[in-house]
């Protein structure tokens, strides 16, 4: 379930960029990058952070309990980037909190909000892997099918480059 943590009243019709938050230092550049292209193109970073469903059966209390922590550390981790986001982009980005599989919620958001216009993954650099998020999206044709429905292009940032290479690209 969808919860926008939004403080600003900005425009409902400019265009998102959505990034995927996960703790990878590749997801750093990813949101840089849609901060910039989001600040020179008038358009709002949206930040979505995807929990995983409690792996444990056995106790439901247990499972609510691990599912509450998630949850709270995914708001944390949103809510430190949120400051960044807003000094390079000049708008306070919307904050997304979806349970499930990672795949399945991006495509929900993006099917659930129409002025999400780009997907921004970061890409983890050196070693034979585009990294954990950009690899498992590749994998079952994600790219293909991004959106079910509407075209929304992916942009991939190799997590590599500097601020000043991004700041030039964006």
């Amino acid at each position: 379930m969808s919860e926008p943590k939004d403080s600003s009243a900005q425009d409902k019709s400019s265009r998102k960029f959505l990034v995927v938050v996960d703790e990878t230092p590749e997801c750093e550049v990813a949101i840089y990058f849609a901060s910039r292209r989001a600040a020179k193109t008038k358009g709002r970073v949206a930040l979505l952070y995807v929990v995983p469903p409690a792996d444990f059966q056995h106790w439901q209390s247990v499972k609510e309990v691990m599912e509450d922590e998630a949850r709270d550390d995914a708001d944390r981790i949103l809510q430190n980037l949120a400051e960044n986001v807003k000094n390079t982009s000049g708008a306070m980005p919307e904050l997304i909190i979806r349970e499930g599989n990672t795949r399945e919620e991006i495509h929900a958001q993006i099917d659930e909000d129409p002025r999400i216009k780009i997907l921004v993954l970061g890409a983890a650099s050196g070693g034979s892997s585009p990294g954990p998020l950009v690899s498992s999206l590749a994998k079952g044709g994600f790219v293909d099918d991004v959106g079910q429905g509407r075209a929304v292009p992916v942009t991939v940032v190799p997590g590599n480059l500097s601020k000043e290479e991004l700041d030039e690209l964006a």
